[in-house]
């Protein structure tokens, strides 16, 4: 039987890879005002919603797996008024992005079903597990930026 390791890193890997591209794609027509613009008095802007997709990844891949040190302020990534550019925002993403996709491909067989524990997030009990887990999270909010994004471009 073939192994299943490099099949899964390496599609696991190419999946945050796509979520970076679509997001950068919905992304690229609006500007750096737009992306702080809470269309809505309710629910979060793009960027606070890209600033919360790139903590959690640090957190919970990086700091966890990768062991990169990164100290999460969660609440911030909600109520951060520096109003970033939209270049920077993106580019601290794609710097989560690439960490994620490197530590995917550097597992093996072994490390993917080795335990995972992180207090927040019990669901998650193998690396596996947190790997698949952050996926679905960046994707659902991928959805809510798409929204926001059509909320934001529409014409009247």
């Amino acid at each position: 039987m073939p192994e299943l390791a490099p099949t899964v890193t390496s599609m696991l890997a190419a999946y945050y890879e796509e979520v970076r591209d679509k997001i950068h794609g919905w992304i690229a027509p609006i500007s750096t005002e737009q992306l702080w613009t809470r269309p809505y008095p309710y629910g979060n802007s793009i960027g606070h919603l890209l600033l919360h997709i790139t903590g959690n990844l640090n957190h919970y891949i990086g700091a966890r797996i990768a062991g990169t040190g990164y100290v999460r302020n969660r609440p911030l990534e909600f109520s951060d008024t520096s109003r970033r550019s939209k270049e920077q925002v993106l580019a601290d993403f794609d710097r989560a992005i690439e960490m994620v996709a490197a530590t995917i491909r550097k597992q093996t067989s072994e490390s993917l079903v080795a335990p995972y524990s992180d207090p927040t997030e019990p669901h998650s009990n193998t690396n596996f597990a947190a790997f698949m887990r952050m996926a679905a999270h960046a994707y659902h909010h991928t959805g809510q930026i798409i929204y926001l994004v059509k909320e934001l471009t529409k014409t009247s």
